[in-house]
């Protein structure tokens, strides 16, 4: 009977975690932005063969770029600049480069580092690529080559093809609802409640979309085959919630920036 009681209790609990039972998230590195340039912060990429994390403020080439290691420890000098007006930024496997798309019609482009993998200049795609809003910043799927906009308008996901940055999916999003039966009509009232340009792809299997709840300070993350929420993880009281940018993830890490401290926050689950 104990044992019954016992498989029970671990069948509930991985239940209501698979439906979106709220886990904790705690802080385990910080990046700092020394400089000024910049109200807002664009993306942070990691570079997996570099050991680094690369951190760009959004608005202008000329804005900062910071270079760190793997513990938060600054690498680059007090000249490096974005060198395009960046918002999504990524490391992509299949070019081997660091990769970002800009603001409005600028596109995107590929980073060439030199050998102590700082940044030297950036090479336009040749592509013509689309997003649903001038601000928009783009997450990047490797395993399928495409990027991912949050299409805050429609409460969607607009997906992109590498190749020509064409639009070639669009997956709608059921805020907050774990099942069909917690769907309503007010996705419109919904999404105010989330940063409305950014969004990340964790390429965890069923949670490969996240979206930033500000006012509940949690991270929600969807299955972008059914569009409805699987994960909530809950932020630290003291953590920024950022309306607009300022929100990113790469190597395993949720990153939220403090637009004030002009600080990268990241975070783990516990």
């Amino acid at each position: 009977m104990k044992k019954v009681a016992i498989l029970f209790a671990v069948l509930l609990i991985v239940g209501s975690n698979a439906y979106g039972q709220a886990k904790s998230l705690k802080q385990v590195l910080t990046l700092r932005i020394d400089r000024p340039g910049g109200a807002n912060a664009a993306s942070v990429a990691w570079h997996p063969v570099q050991k680094k994390y690369y951190a760009a403020q959004a608005g202008n080439e000329v804005y900062p770029m910071e270079v760190f290691d793997a513990t938060g420890k600054m690498l680059s000098d007090d000249k490096l600049e974005t060198m395009f007006d960046v918002r999504g930024f990524w490391y992509n496997p299949n070019t081997k480069t660091l990769q970002a798309n800009g603001y409005d019609v600028a596109g995107w482009v590929d980073y060439k580092l030199n050998g102590k993998g700082i940044p030297i200049s950036v090479t336009k795609m040749d592509i013509e690529p689309g997003k649903p809003d001038a601000q928009s910043v783009a997450a990047y799927d490797s395993k399928k080559n495409v990027v991912y906009y949050f299409d805050y308008a429609n409460v969607g996901v607009e997906r992109h093809n590498m190749k020509d940055g064409v639009a070639d999916t669009t997956i709608a999003l059921h805020l907050g609802a774990k099942t069909k039966s917690d769907m309503s009509d007010d996705q419109n009232d919904k999404k105010a409640n989330y940063n409305e340009n950014a969004l990340i792809y964790t390429g965890v299997a069923g949670a490969e979309i996240g979206l930033l709840n500000t006012a509940e300070k949690q991270i929600e993350l969807y299955n972008i085959a059914t569009g409805f929420m699987t994960k909530a993880l809950k932020l630290p009281e003291d953590a920024p919630v950022p309306t607009s940018l300022n929100f990113s993830y790469c190597n395993g890490i949720y990153w939220l920036n403090d637009r004030t401290e002009r600080v990268w926050h990241g975070y783990k689950a516990n």
